[in-house]
């Protein structure tokens, strides 16, 4: 019996220190505002009210799964995990009743099929898609991941901060054009969605046989593709203000 009262003593301090440690995690994942690009360790242990090294053993542990990142400053940034959790909760927000109209819109313009991803990861998956009325089309099926490759994929990897020429020329433009790049005989163009805070949320894209959908005709649907994009964005963050022009895909 004394052993059995031991086990559920020991069992129950074990419960208490996780969820102390979870509360800790959260609290400093919290203490990151809208406006912070990065925050020193004095800055974050006086707001979160704790002392400095419990502040960095827990820090340490969220950057090993990539929540946090130590700049080479010593400064706190979040990471890109953070991203990806905010990014898959905005892309779920009211998605059906905020995305598949915008995407039935632009597939009745251009005749091709439309999808928005979102990405999971080293993948993305496709959470909407509306499909051309062409019979030759790119299927894809909603819930299918596929590699961060083809335009979807580069404007993912662009806009989450990716570093490098190609994916500073995206950031640029604010599009992709891919022929060929996933599937040799597919093409498509995509555009970046942004969410709350302006946070990467997903990317709109058409797709299509490269036979039909040239380079040329992906061109002419490039202010079209943007401005679903925008209105898309909008509708997710809930700001109406087209003045804003979202900075945060910058690392």
């Amino acid at each position: 019996m004394k052993r059995n009262v031991e086990a559920a003593s020991e069992i129950e301090r074990a419960d208490k220190d996780t969820i102390i440690a979870v509360t800790r995690a959260l609290q400093i994942l919290e203490a990151f505002s809208a406006d912070d690009t990065s925050l020193t360790l004095s800055e974050l242990s006086r707001r979160v009210g704790m002392g400095k090294s419990t502040v960095l053993r827990t820090a340490r542990t969220l950057a090993r799964s990539e929540y946090l990142v130590q700049r080479e400053d010593g400064q706190w940034r979040l990471g890109a995990a953070a991203g990806w959790l905010g990014a898959r909760y905005q892309a779920a927000f009211r998605v059906n009743e905020t995305v598949e109209p915008v995407l039935r819109r632009v597939s009745d313009e251009t005749r091709e099929s439309a999808a928005f991803y979102v990405r999971e990861g080293d993948t993305r998956a496709c959470l909407v898609r509306v499909e051309g009325p062409g019979a030759v089309r790119h299927h894809v099926r909603v819930g299918e991941r596929l590699s961060l490759s083809g335009a979807p994929g580069r404007v993912l990897r662009a806009f989450a901060g990716e570093a490098g020429a190609p994916y500073e020329a995206i950031r640029k433009d604010g599009f992709y054009i891919s022929m060929g790049e996933r599937e040799p005989e597919v093409s498509s163009l995509a555009v970046p969605v942004f969410g709350i805070n302006w946070t990467l949320a997903g990317a709109l894209c058409i797709s299509g046989p490269i036979s039909r959908l040239t380079r040329e005709k992906l061109a002419m649907h490039v202010d079209l593709m943007l401005s679903a994009g925008k209105e898309v964005s909008y509708a997710i963050s809930g700001s109406r203000d087209q003045t804003v022009r979202p900075t945060t895909w910058h690392p």
